[in-house]
C-alpha cells in the first residue's frame, strides 16, 4: 500500500470548447450506468477522445506528496493549477487518472465555498466542521480561535449572504486552516485579501505546515512558495515542466521567461496595447552601450526603452515603469521629473522614451519591468510584466569570500578606512 498522502496518477482533463458542446442529460447519464464494460470516460460529459473543439486543461500529471510534506505548485495562468486542485479536492472528475487522498481534507479554492448564504457565520463554522467529519465539540474547541482569526466577531450571527468578499475570505480560510484538516488544500484566493491579512495567512499556513499537516499550495506569489514550500511543482500547459526543491524550480520557471520577453514590437496602432488616447509601439531592454546586445551585465548600465503614440493632442503623457525582481518585491518605481507648473500637453504622433539603469546599482537575478503609459497623471497604456530580463554576475566579483550577495540592490559604494598606527607593512600592503 503507498504511504503517499496525495497521490496523483496520469491525471488528464477535457473540456469541450464552443457553445455546441454537447453535455448528457441525467437519463444518458444513467443509462450509460447499466452498459457492460463501462469505462471511466463513460462517466464524463463527453468521449474521452479528443476532438478539434476539446481542451485539455491537465495531460497526464503524475505526483506523489509524503505526509507532512508542503509543496508548492507555480506556473502561469492556464497552466492546469486549479484544475489540478479542484480533481483532489472532489469538485471535479478527471476524463483519465486517478487521484487519491490519504487524510481529511481542507480546501480553500474560492473564495466562500461550501458557504450556504443563508445561514449565519456561526453556522456555517459548525456545518464546514461537520463536513470534514468533526464532532460539535471538537469545532466548539476551534470556535473562539477561527472567530477572532477571520475577524468577524460582530457579524459572526449574521447571514453570510451579506458579508463582504474579504469577510467571506477571512472566515474561510480560518475555517479550513482551523479544523484540523490532515491535508490542506489552498488556491490562490488569498490574493483577494488586503497585504495585512495575506501575511497572516502565510503565517497560519507556516504554522499548519510544522504541525506536521500534508498542505498543497498554489500562489503567484514565489517569495512565499519559496519560503513556505521545500518542493515545488511547476505546471505548464497542463503537464508537469519541474517538480523539486522550490529555488531551482523556481528558477527553472522564471528563466524560462527570458528567452521571449526582453523586447515586444506592435507594428499596427490599432492593434497594439493600448486605448483611443495612447498606444504602445515597442518596448525594449539592452545594454546601453550595444543596441543589438543580449547579456545584461551588473557592471555596466543598460536602457529599457519604449515608444508610443499619442493619438490625443491634448494629453500630456508621461512615461514610466515599476521593476521587480524574482520574488516580485518591488525594487523602485520610475518616471520622468515634470515641472509641476508645466502642463503643456504631449505632441501627436509617434514618440519614445528612454531610462538608463547605472552599472553596479542592483544584484545579480532575474528582473521584470512592467511598462506603462499614464495621461494626465491616469494610467492610459499598460501591459503587465512586458519585459523579463537577467542580470549576470562580474565573473571574480567577490574572489569567493562570501558566495553569492544577499539583497535586492548591490550598490558600489565609496569607502574610506584607515589603517591603524603599528601596522606592519606587508600587512598595510595586503589591505
Amino acid at each position: 500500500m503507498s504511504s503517499f498522502a496525495i497521490e496523483a496518477s496520469g491525471l488528464t482533463k477535457r473540456f469541450r470548447l464552443g457553445r455546441n458542446a454537447h453535455y448528457r442529460t441525467l437519463r444518458d447519464t444513467i443509462a450509460s450506468a447499466f452498459k457492460p464494460n463501462r469505462s471511466r470516460s463513460d462517466a464524463h460529459p463527453f468521449d474521452a477522445s479528443m476532438s478539434s473543439t476539446d481542451f485539455e486543461a491537465l495531460r497526464g500529471v503524475s505526483f506523489g506528496v509524503e505526509p507532512g510534506e508542503v509543496v508548492g505548485i507555480i506556473g502561469s495562468n492556464g497552466a492546469g493549477k486549479s484544475t489540478l486542485l479542484k480533481i483532489l479536492a472532489g469538485i471535479t472528475a478527471p476524463t483519465e487518472g486517478s487521484a487519491v487522498i490519504r487524510g481529511r481534507i481542507g480546501s480553500l479554492l474560492e473564495v466562500g465555498t461550501g458557504f450556504h448564504p443563508e445561514l449565519t457565520g456561526r453556522e456555517n463554522i459548525f456545518l464546514n466542521g461537520a463536513i470534514l467529519g468533526m464532532t460539535r465539540r471538537e469545532v466548539a474547541r476551534k470556535f473562539d480561535e477561527i472567530v477572532a482569526f477571520a475577524d468577524v466577531e460582530r457579524f459572526i450571527d449574521t447571514a453570510v449572504r451579506f458579508y463582504s468578499s474579504g469577510m467571506y475570505l477571512r472566515l474561510a480560510f480560518a475555517i479550513a486552516a482551523h479544523l484540523e484538516p490532515e491535508v490542506l488544500l489552498v488556491d490562490e484566493v488569498l490574493a483577494v485579501g488586503d497585504a495585512a491579512f495575506q501575511r497572516k495567512c502565510i503565517g497560519k499556513i507556516g504554522e499548519v505546515a510544522r504541525s506536521g499537516r500534508t498542505v498543497l499550495f498554489i500562489s503567484h506569489n514565489l517569495l512565499a512558495v519559496e519560503s513556505l514550500c521545500r518542493r515545488a511543482i511547476w505546471l505548464k500547459n497542463g503537464a508537469i515542466a519541474g517538480d523539486g526543491p522550490s529555488g531551482k524550480v523556481i528558477s527553472d520557471y522564471l528563466n524560462e521567461a527570458i528567452s521571449t520577453s526582453k523586447g515586444s514590437v506592435w507594428p499596427d496602432p490599432e492593434t497594439a496595447p493600448g486605448n483611443a488616447e495612447v498606444r504602445l509601439h515597442k518596448v525594449a531592454v539592452r545594454p546601453e552601450a550595444d543596441g543589438v546586445g543580449v547579456d545584461l551585465s551588473i557592471e555596466e548600465p543598460f536602457v529599457i526603452e519604449l515608444e508610443y503614440w499619442n493619438l490625443d493632442p491634448s494629453a500630456q503623457l508621461l512615461p514610466s515603469f515599476a521593476l521587480y525582481n524574482e520574488h516580485d518585491i518591488l525594487v523602485f518605481d520610475t518616471c520622468p521629473l515634470i515641472d509641476p507648473e508645466r502642463q503643456d500637453p504631449s505632441p501627436p504622433g509617434l514618440l519614445s522614451a528612454r531610462c538608463v539603469i547605472p552599472k553596479d546599482l542592483l544584484n545579480a537575478g532575474l528582473y521584470r519591468a512592467v511598462v506603462s503609459v499614464s495621461r494626465n497623471g491616469k494610467p492610459a497604456a499598460n501591459q503587465a510584466a512586458t519585459l523579463v530580463f537577467s542580470l549576470r554576475d562580474a565573473d571574480g566579483q567577490r574572489a569567493g569570500w562570501f558566495g553569492e550577495w544577499p539583497g535586492v540592490l548591490r550598490p558600489a559604494l565609496p569607502w574610506e578606512y584607515n589603517i591603524p598606527s603599528g601596522t606592519s607593512d606587508a600587512r598595510a600592503a595586503a589591505l
